[in-house]
């Protein structure tokens, strides 16, 4: 669930913290929102990062070679 998730959470936070106008007794869905917002935000930054770093590797191909000498002349 690489940036996906991250996009989800950001898009989740911001339905609760700007959209929802309910009230819960003893919860605040808007700081429930900015958070998944915050969490949602790291998520995406670290998929990016690691999706970076996974495109930014070299690959070397190493071949050996074994000829065999000519067998000496009798």
């Amino acid at each position: 669930m690489g940036i996906g998730g991250g996009i989800a959470l950001l898009v989740i936070g911001a339905i609760l913290s700007f959209g929802v106008a309910d009230r819960i007794d003893g919860v605040d869905l808007t700081v429930i929102g900015y958070i998944l917002m915050g969490g949602g935000l790291i998520w995406l930054i670290a998929a990016i990062a690691l999706n970076a770093q996974r495109s930014n590797t070299t690959h070397r191909e190493v071949v050996e070679r074994h000829d065999n000498p000519p067998a000496p002349r009798a």
